[in-house]
């Protein structure tokens, strides 16, 4: 009844093309950085009721109970107190962030969320209380959906069970706006243990008002219940296959439930595959961003007329194939680029520029307080970071009446190369693309795509049998991974 991975990646991949992906987003998440779940949270105060938090699930009551007791101000301080922390890098969030996802929702009181989005550059539109769903942040990338409130007002965070009872009359317009999302997006949850009763609420509603038996396909990770956890290893040594038996049964069940509400389970054998089927799908939605990295004083073996063709072919080419290519508006190579993608564009992809097209033309002139260099490598990282595929042709410009290596383009190719970007370097081009051929010629375990294909970019000058090259590597790559 689970999902595999690789079923998982192609729907993901799918939705992401789509723009229609969305993240719902637990403690699990959050603990990837440091930050304690709910059982850790609220250990102290299940301390005070001489409770033990690790005999307890019903987590929800154990906040009651000590408000019953003590009032709110002990949970309030536990929240403030654990979640100021200085949150740790996490790996999980980064990779999400660099995507086209525009909306998440969390169950968090940090700000792990909204901080990582807004560092990738993002304009974030966050979702505390019921007031902010009538606003509209300009220029919004990513709305977060906050919807058991924030660190900053742990007086209104829900944690109680009587905030979970008033959450219908208090957060209703989280409640329909959150259905809706169920209903038109797919969601992948992340580090969620589907014990909230609010969201086993709604998904209830939705799968008897709304949908039947065909809800919308979502998704969650489950690690794989092991024999080999300590937690049945016996004294002796020996398995306990009893207990082990029972939890693998109950997964199951669990598994099978969630599929009522559309919700398809992913099996991992540690959470930190996570990370692993995160990247790769990264990689995978970037192959068909191609970057064409190149400068041209002068062409070398290459005639004027020559370098035009394969240039203007090679971009008209890949966009036919329904890349996207990203330009830096290199000196005697950007220009022939531009023209043969927005010819394609124009005749055969209904004018949609931006889907096919992305021009990123180096500032010229320093001001402020960095160097023109400084702003030139920042720039670079950011553009070669939404990549995932980097051609390298020709490479040289004009120093004091000289024509010299464009340093410029070899520091592109090192960005590439320490960051996983697919090199494809057109030897016969010359000056830095030569360099940059021979590095990755001596190492074709690394550079596997390459290896029938080293010939023909090594020697062939025929700009259809280049052109045609590049895009059965491309093809192979995406096949591949």
């Amino acid at each position: 009844m689970s999902t595999s991975i690789a079923m998982f990646e192609r729907a993901v991949l799918k939705e992401l093309r789509n723009n229609n992906l969305a993240i719902f987003a637990g403690a699990g998440l959050s603990r990837g950085s440091g930050f304690v779940d709910w059982r850790g949270l609220l250990s102290d105060v299940a301390s005070e009721l001489d409770l033990d938090i690790n005999k307890e699930f019903d987590l929800v009551s154990i906040a009651q109970y000590h408000f019953n007791a003590n009032g709110r101000q002990t949970i309030n301080e536990a929240i403030v107190e654990e979640f100021q922390r200085t949150a740790e890098r996490n790996v999980n969030m980064d990779i999400l962030s660099r995507l086209p996802i525009d909306t998440y929702w969390t169950t968090n009181y940090d700000s792990i969320i909204e901080d990582t989005l807004g560092d990738k550059g993002k304009t974030v539109d966050k979702k505390i209380s019921q007031s902010q769903m009538k606003n509209y942040k300009p220029n919004r990338d990513v709305v977060v959906y906050k919807m058991h409130g924030d660190k900053e007002f742990p007086d209104d965070a829900v944690i109680t069970r009587d905030d979970y009872e008033k959450y219908d009359s208090e957060r209703t317009l989280f409640t329909t706006q959150l259905k809706g999302e169920l209903i038109s997006k797919t969601f992948i949850f992340i580090g969620f243990s589907f014990e909230d009763p609010n969201l086993e609420q709604i998904l209830s509603k939705i799968r008897v008002d709304l949908l039947g038996n065909s809800p919308k396909n979502h998704y969650c990770f489950f690690r794989r219940v092991n024999r080999s956890d300590s937690r049945y290893k016996n004294s002796d040594g020996s398995i306990n296959e009893e207990e082990f038996n029972y939890d693998r049964v109950k997964q199951d069940l669990k598994i099978r439930d969630l599929k009522r509400y559309g919700i398809n389970s992913v099996l991992i054998d540690e959470y930190t595959d996570i990370t692993n089927i995160l990247f790769n799908i990264e990689k995978k939605f970037k192959v068909n961003k191609v970057f064409i990295s190149g400068s041209a004083e002068n062409y070398g073996n290459y005639s004027v007329e020559e370098a035009k063709g394969l240039l203007h072919n090679l971009s008209k080419s890949l966009v036919a194939n329904n890349h996207h290519i990203i330009s830096g508006f290199g000196l005697g190579v950007g220009s022939y680029v531009i023209n043969g993608a927005l010819e394609e564009i124009f005749e055969n992809k209904g004018k949609k520029i931006n889907e096919y097209l992305t021009l990123r033309p180096f500032p010229q002139s320093a001001s402020g307080e960095k160097s023109l260099k400084e702003l030139w490598t920042e720039y670079r990282k950011e553009m070669i970071d939404d990549t995932g595929v980097m051609i390298f042709l020709f490479g040289n410009k004009l120093v004091d009446g000289e024509i010299v290596h464009a340093n410029g383009m070899l520091e592109e190719f090192h960005i590439a190369r320490d960051t996983g970007k697919y090199i494809i370097p057109i030897n016969s081009t010359g000056y830095v693309t030569e360099r940059i051929f021979n590095e990755v010629k001596s190492d074709l375990e690394k550079y596997w795509y390459l290896e029938d294909s080293i010939n023909i970019l090594e020697k062939d000058r025929n700009p259809k049998n280049i052109i045609s090259e590049v895009n059965t590597i491309i093809e192979k790559i995406r096949r591949r991974v």
